[in-house]
């Protein structure tokens, strides 16, 4: 299991949003190279990056800053946000430190690209997986889909997917704890690698994960309130 410090990118910025909403953000450093630094200086072996402006736009001003974070660390990254062609999908995963892109809005909007992408990068294609109360959401969060969470998986695995990341928006930017109760059935119900995002507050959560049986951590707003530290966290890698 591994643990992904994540860096959630908006104008340039690493910002933190409360339950996805665009409008409650919070600036925690106006230079993500920087943190992107320290947090594999304090040990991470990987990090999450995501392209808010991106996501909730399709387009973005940051494609520079996100290079300059893969130029600047030596460890892999996983990126998602605003992966809407495969133009764009190829021309990231051209760089072999992102060890896989992740696409979200697409994945429901765009199949035919999500085959393609799967059909061409196969491992390296990750789909996110957002819910609001157990249905999917797109558009950066704020398109509700009516799709159950549990078979979108399951159409997912059936095309060819490998890994999601499961973030239930309820909780996202919370420190309330993660949807345990749901990420425990997608690890039951499908045979997919699950990494868990949205609400991971204290290492009992972390703990709680592993026991699950997830394959990874993404651990936010609680690294940049010290609500966790990331020496810490890191811990439940190695066991």
């Amino acid at each position: 299991m591994y643990i992904y410090p994540a860096i959630d990118i908006k104008d340039g910025k690493c910002v933190r949003l409360r339950q996805g909403d665009k409008d409650q953000k919070t600036i925690y450093d106006a230079n993500p190279v920087k943190v992107a630094l320290k947090w594999e200086r304090m040990g991470a072996k990987i990090l999450h990056i995501v392209d808010l402006d991106g996501a909730f736009y399709g387009k973005s001003n940051n494609i520079q800053i996100i290079h300059d974070i893969i130029d600047a660390i030596s460890i892999p990254v996983q990126i998602g946000g605003g992966f809407r062609t495969l133009d764009k999908i190829d021309y990231f995963l051209e760089n072999p430190k992102i060890k896989r892109v992740i696409l979200g809005t697409s994945a429901i909007a765009k199949p035919k690209l999500l085959e393609e992408a799967i059909e061409k990068h196969k491992q390296r294609i990750a789909v996110g997986i957002d819910t609001k109360k157990g249905k999917v959401a797109i558009q950066g969060w704020v398109e509700e889909t009516g799709v159950d969470f549990i078979d979108f998986a399951k159409q997912l695995e059936e095309k060819g997917v490998n890994t999601v990341i499961y973030t239930d928006i309820s909780k996202d930017g919370m420190l309330s704890g993660p949807n345990f109760q749901a990420i425990s059935r997608m690890v039951k119900e499908t045979n997919l690698n699950v990494i868990a995002s949205g609400g991971v507050s204290t290492t009992n959560d972390i703990e709680k994960l592993k026991e699950i049986g997830v394959k990874g951590v993404i651990i936010g707003k609680a690294l940049y309130t010290g609500d966790i530290l990331l020496a810490e966290a890191l811990k439940y890698e190695e066991e």
